[in-house]
């Protein structure tokens, strides 16, 4: 259901439109900024002068293609069939080229004065905020292929694994089958929506069925997959990196004892998780949960939010948080940053993007008036407050981690989930609590499996391939794995590697234990706030404004959570553990 009071966005001040003069002169400039910035590598010497320059030109070409790139995409999010939009994107991914080839000459420049570039950084206090980003350059330098082989890799890639991606979007996004005996046909999307109705039975035939339709496309998609991943290790091998895992340990700016530590914490609790699993059974009637019952509505949830009250909701919880949350907030809905309404040719789910030259963020969701959709605004709220944080930073101080950057915006979905927790009662707050428990149990035990089943993945092609059969019987065992006894076996998601698209991207390896880290560190962050509700909130925009300015593990600290032993990880799962209890009192379920 729409709304009537759901707001559309106001892009004119990032650009009146894709043929104003002011994006096409940003669009052309791109060729002029990279030419500044050959001319400083080309002069380039290692003074403190010429490092700050060769960031700062670097940064404004950055800057200019990131909201190019931010606008073209917002522009076709809200009308995926205008041609213009499409015409954009390819006209930005053009110039794209240009500032990926600036940043690997740039790269390749600074790398052969490594060690006259460290001495310089040990005594410079001019540079010294801005060590970590040369460090990693430097350390990007160790794993970058020479100059041509870079461009042909990025040339090649829009044809071979990025091909590979988009037919599995494809595939996936335009299949169908037919439903039953009037001829009625359902789409993969409107399948797997059907893991939310109440009725058991409709939701195992829609299981049944998705099953069925992806088994008719097991064999583009197994080859698919395998064309990513073997792109992928062959360009991490080429790169010097030992496996695609040490990859992703450098993207995600922590050390595989930090990842260590939050792997081992979810597997010590899976109790947990089982225990909510075994208490929604126990509500539903069921000896134990299949997959398609995770997402089974239990309780009821009766209010529908207009989105003048979501509003006020969350700008009230914020402010009573941290009152510059709240105000931030209330600035992004009073001047247009949020497209919520619902209608033909926008993109479904919600996002959160940021455009560098205006230093201003947009927020698009499709709001139908469920708490689900308030705290999806409240998430993605979460998202652009951060960008309030780092916005008037330099550009390499704005490059956060993905395992820090869900930071905010599951610490602002967890206070309206709390905040909202305080006025409900019996069967509204069972369902309140069943949706955290949903999210919580997908992002820790759903993520444990996929990150299992990658590591298998990429051990197989590593030598070889994965058949279809392969990949259905390494993603069961790894749901096996994951959810214990805590799911039925007979009846898991053998086809779960064919519907995400995440493991079909070269550049992001392992794209699911970050998930695990946000949820986690989030709550661990609550648990610090509950600690000093007063003094946390300075201390949580500290955190936010570092986020990209040191590796996880100092960033962290500066609020006194050592994520590198299993101790902080396993106070967050109490988090975790103490709506469990709570919920399975409300279901009647044993003691904990």
């Amino acid at each position: 259901m729409n709304h009537t009071d759901s707001p559309l966005w106001d892009l004119s001040p990032i650009y009146t439109s894709l043929t104003s003069e002011e994006y096409r002169k940003d669009l052309e400039s791109i060729d002029m900024l990279y030419h500044l910035l050959k001319r400083e590598l080309d002069a380039f010497n290692v003074t403190e002068d010429h490092m700050i320059r060769l960031l700062e030109t670097y940064g404004n070409l950055s800057d200019t293609h990131e909201t190019l790139d931010a606008y073209v995409h917002a522009c076709l999010s809200v009308e995926t069939t205008g041609a213009s939009a499409v015409q954009g994107i390819h006209d930005v991914a053009r110039k794209g080229l240009l500032v990926k080839k600036g940043r690997t000459e740039m790269v390749l420049a600074i790398a052969p004065h490594a060690q006259e570039i460290t001495s310089l950084l040990s005594h410079c206090e001019v540079l010294e905020p801005f060590a970590y980003a040369i460090e990693q350059l430097l350390l990007e330098a160790s794993h970058l292929m020479a100059p041509q082989e870079e461009a042909l890799a990025y040339a090649l890639q829009t044809t071979g694994a990025d091909a590979f991606s988009r037919l599995q979007e494809v595939l996936t996004s335009t299949s169908s089958i037919r439903w039953d005996e009037s001829g009625e046909m359902k789409t993969l999307t409107e399948l797997r929506a059907l893991a939310f109705h109440p009725e058991r039975k409709v939701r195992r035939k829609a299981y049944l069925k998705e099953l069925e339709l992806l088994k008719t496309q097991e064999l583009p998609l197994s080859f698919a997959l395998n064309g990513v991943k073997g792109t992928a290790l062959t360009l991490y091998k080429k790169r010097r990196y030992p496996d695609a895992l040490s990859c992703a340990l450098d993207a995600s700016r922590i050390t595989s004892g930090v990842l260590t530590s939050l792997i081992s914490s979810i597997e010590q609790r899976r109790g947990v998780f089982n225990r909510y699993f075994k208490a929604k059974a126990h509500l539903l009637g069921l000896p134990v949960l299949s997959f398609y019952d995770l997402f089974a509505p239990v309780g009821t949830y009766e209010k529908n939010y207009t989105f003048t009250e979501a509003r006020e909701l969350i700008t009230s919880a914020l402010g009573s948080f941290h009152l510059p949350m709240g105000e931030a907030a209330e600035y992004a809905f009073e001047n247009g940053w949020i497209d919520a309404s619902i209608r033909p040719g926008k993109v479904g789910g919600a996002f959160c993007t940021f455009f560098p030259l205006r230093r201003e963020s947009r927020i698009l969701c499709n709001f139908d008036g469920s708490f689900d959709a308030l705290s999806t605004v409240a998430h993605e709220l979460g998202h652009a407050y951060h960008d309030t944080r780092v916005k008037d930073l330099p550009s390499v101080h704005r490059a956060y981690p993905m395992t820090l950057a869900e930071t905010a915006s599951i610490f602002s979905q967890f206070i309206i989930f709390n905040e909202t927790r305080k006025t409900t009662e019996g069967e509204q707050r069972l369902s309140l609590l069943d949706s955290f428990l949903q999210d919580a149990s997908q992002v820790c035990v759903d993520i444990l499996s996929r990150f299992y089943f990658e590591q298998a993945l990429f051990d197989v092609v590593a030598t070889g391939e994965a058949s279809a059969d392969d990949l259905n019987e390494m993603m069961e065992s790894a749901q096996k794995r994951a959810y214990g006894d805590g799911l039925n076996p007979r009846e898991l998601h053998r086809y779960m590697w064919a519907v995400k698209g995440h493991y079909y991207s070269a550049d992001l390896p392992f794209y699911n234990y970050p998930y695990a880290f946000g949820q986690l560190f989030a709550l661990g962050l609550y648990r610090e706030y509950e600690k000093d509700p007063e003094g946390f909130p300075h201390r949580f925009d500290v955190l936010l404004s570092y986020s990209g300015q040191a590796d996880a593990s100092r960033v962290t600290d500066t609020v006194g959570c050592d994520i590198r032993t299993p101790v902080f990880w396993l106070e967050s799962l109490d988090v975790i553990e103490r709506y469990v209890d709570e919920f399975a009192a409300l279901a009647g379920y044993g003691a904990s």
